[in-house]
């Protein structure tokens, strides 16, 4: 950690305020690790455990699943990542109930915010809830640029609103221009009863596959600057955003933490290995490459949001082990994607942590 919290340190430095930054990421803290459930269990800390009565649903019969996620229908032919379970070290997990969940939440809507990594999750609990009431009516709705899947017996909504920054990128004549202390995309994100938020990897791309041409907060406006800094300067416009709009006797909030990448097998000390070759997670006790910086990032920001108006679904370490997991080649995409999920998979768990901070 503390090698991490000094990386960081260097990294912020190259700003003009870079002793400011020193002083508030040499203590930078996990001080807001996240909702716990009655007993005080951590249920994100764990191991993964075979269990024989996963995955939670079938590929087959959820209708939801996006091609880039769905790797049993392209064939993925090891069954093994579907096999696996969270097991929390001081306490167990309840069994996801997809009509409890629509009895808790009837006439509620919730809403995932963030990048494709939000639209995994999103489809995965459309599917789990799914798989608890087959027959019940639903309806997927795309309108002004949200998604929408309704469970219409039950009145609950699941919406998903694609924002990879949650803060305003706007056409200007300069160009489009990302603006780390605007969001004006807020309103479409009040007067929901759960909120998820995600962000974090976009802002790696750089070339062809970064949307933006230049970076403005308050009037300076720049080329580019340091990605972890500039995460950092969002992230805190969204904390702001959650203290001055949320009540949180209405609406729950959660940031769904960092999903790591599985690129480079050195992470965990297989160095010449990506995701496309792994079948089963990562069964150590420290996970080799260690906290990401960005994680870091996420939980010296949540610490500055007021108490109880926003919870860490703290996933990166079991999401960590999880090498196995990745759509690699079977997908739609047909190339190696150790970014996303397949379906049913980890994300499963996501939500399934998700519905016990929720309804337990």
């Amino acid at each position: 950690m503390g090698f991490l919290l000094l990386s960081l340190f260097l990294l912020f430095s190259l700003e003009t305020n870079a002793k400011q930054e020193e002083h508030y990421y040499l203590n930078a803290t996990n001080s807001t690790d996240a909702k716990k459930i009655s007993s005080g269990c951590n249920i994100f800390k764990g191991k993964w455990v075979f269990d024989s009565s996963y995955p939670l649903y079938d590929f087959s019969s959820c209708p939801f699943i996006d091609n880039e996620f769905n790797c049993q229908k392209y064939n993925r032919p090891d069954k093994s990542y579907l096999k696996y379970r969270w097991q929390p070290f001081s306490c167990n997990l309840p069994r996801f109930n997809g009509l409890v969940f629509l009895e808790k939440y009837r006439g509620k809507n919730i809403m995932f915010v963030g990048d494709s990594l939000s639209l995994n999750m999103w489809e995965s609990l459309a599917c789990m809830i799914h798989s608890s009431v087959p027959n019940a009516k639903t309806a997927v709705i795309r309108k002004n640029g949200i998604s929408e899947i309704a469970f219409l017996d039950y009145g609950v909504r699941l919406l998903m609103y694609r924002t990879p920054y949650l803060v305003d990128m706007v056409k200007e004549n300069i160009g489009t221009v990302l603006k780390l202390d605007s969001i004006t995309d807020g309103n479409a994100w009040k007067g929901m009863d759960v909120l998820i938020f995600n962000s974090w990897h976009w802002w790696t791309h750089t070339g062809n596959s970064q949307p933006w041409d230049y970076i403005q907060e308050g009037n300076k406006v720049v080329k580019d600057m340091n990605r972890m800094v500039a995460f950092y300067k969002g992230m805190t416009t969204w904390a702001g955003w959650v203290n001055k709009n949320i009540d949180p006797t209405k609406t729950s909030v959660f940031f769904q933490g960092i999903s790591p990448v599985h690129y480079q097998g050195k992470h965990w000390n297989e160095p010449s290995k990506s995701c496309k070759e792994e079948t089963q997670p990562f069964f150590g006790t420290k996970y080799p490459a260690g906290t990401p910086q960005e994680a870091i990032v996420v939980n010296k920001v949540m610490s500055r949001i007021k108490k109880s108006k926003a919870y860490l679904l703290d996933i990166t370490t079991l999401s960590q082990y999880r090498k196995d997991a990745h759509p690699g080649f079977y997908s739609e995409m047909h190339g190696s994607d150790c970014s996303h999920w397949c379906l049913p998979g980890l994300p499963d768990t996501w939500n399934l942590l998700l519905y016990t901070s929720l309804v337990v």
